[in-house]
């Protein structure tokens, strides 16, 4: 290959994922966990989400792909109001379904499942409530992710809105760790995101709850 192929090859960005997390709703402010619960933005939740769709429109994002749950279908909103691009809604990207756990307060699943809870942090297998593993939703979400990013441009960028869970193991999947090490991905706070980066050896996590300066995490991943 000629030097100039070289510089050019070098210079190749790559495509990108953000994967952004919805703004907040009153079940986050109380600490009480939604999962598939299809709960409302809060006013701040709504004005997260356009201040955050102002930062995420300078990143020229190619497409836009949300969960159908209304908290992240009406963030994602803000920012197609700004691109003119189409949100597509997909099931998949919804939050863990968690059982009974789902309208609890973390001090509620504390009292009630801390047995559980205290495996699922251990990093073992837990069907939080009777509800899905970590390894199922990346099952069905990861894919997702990848279908849409596989029609992206060369060098181009995908914005998907969901939720913490979901984020965290779609990330964990994408990037090759195995289940027990997702924890230690921490939290994303409420409008805040992740970027992935396409790499020569697949997907690289570049940057992580950005977007704002460091705040509490306050939903189903605290």
């Amino acid at each position: 290959m000629s030097a100039t192929g070289e510089v050019a090859g070098s210079a190749r960005r790559g495509r990108r994922i953000i994967l952004w997390r919805h703004g907040q709703t009153s079940w986050n402010v109380e600490r009480r966990f939604q999962g598939t619960t299809d709960v409302e933005l809060t006013g701040a939740g709504v004005a997260q989400a356009r201040r955050a769709a102002r930062l995420l429109a300078g990143l020229g994002p190619d497409a836009i792909v949300a969960s159908d749950l209304k908290r992240a279908a009406n963030t994602a909103a803000e920012l197609a109001v700004l691109t003119g691009l189409e949100v597509v809604l997909e099931e998949g990207l919804r939050e863990t379904y968690a059982g009974v756990w789902q309208g609890l307060t973390h001090d509620e699943i504390i009292a009630r499942y801390g047995e559980e809870y205290a495996a699922w942090k251990r990093g073992e297998p837990v069907r939080r409530g009777g509800g899905e593993l970590e390894t199922e939703v990346a099952d069905r979400a990861a894919p997702v992710v990848l279908r849409h990013a596989e029609k992206l441009p060369e060098d181009g960028t995908l914005v998907v809105v969901s939720h913490g869970g979901t984020i965290r193991t779609t990330i964990g999947r994408l990037i090759g760790l195995e289940p027990r090490s997702w924890e230690s991905l921490g939290g994303l706070t409420n409008c805040c995101w992740s970027v992935l980066g396409e790499g020569v050896r697949g997907w690289r996590l570049l940057e992580h709850n950005a977007g704002t300066l460091p705040e509490p995490v306050l939903g189903d991943d605290d």
